[in-house]
């Protein structure tokens, strides 16, 4: 079957967490971006013209928001893992994604407009299957 991928992109959502290395970054918090770029065939949303069939970018936010506040990590590749991780999870017709993770004002005796991670993974991952119990 053919497919034409369609990309929904995110830019630049801003939060205030709790994520960093230091662990004065962990209590004081910080400012955080995220971009997200999600590919997935959106053939139905497209010829019916009704939400039902569309990524949602609303429930997307609302997944990166409760990953970003979910938990501190102490470091960005984290954050952007457990981001890709809930979108796959959640949103079962993305094919593949990309998110960039920005945090900014770095506390560094270096002078930088921030530091960025940046993560893609298919859907097909080993490392984006669902977990299984051990036992």
């Amino acid at each position: 079957m053919d497919t034409a991928l369609c990309r929904l992109s995110i830019h630049n959502a801003e939060f205030y967490a709790y994520h960093g290395a230091k662990d004065a970054e962990r209590i004081l918090g910080g400012k955080f971006q995220v971009d997200a770029d999600l590919f997935y065939d959106a053939t139905a949303a497209a010829r019916s013209d009704n939400l039902h069939f569309a990524l949602n970018y609303e429930r997307v936010l609302e997944c990166i928001q409760h990953v970003v506040y979910e938990n501190s990590y102490h470091l960005l590749e984290t954050l952007a893992f457990r981001l890709l991780r809930a979108l796959f999870q959640q949103f079962p017709q993305l094919h593949h994604a990309r998110v960039r993770v920005r945090k900014l004002y770095v506390p560094l005796r270096y002078a930088v407009e921030w530091i960025e991670v940046e993560q893609e993974a298919h859907r097909d991952s080993p490392l984006f299957a669902p977990e299984t119990p051990h036992g």
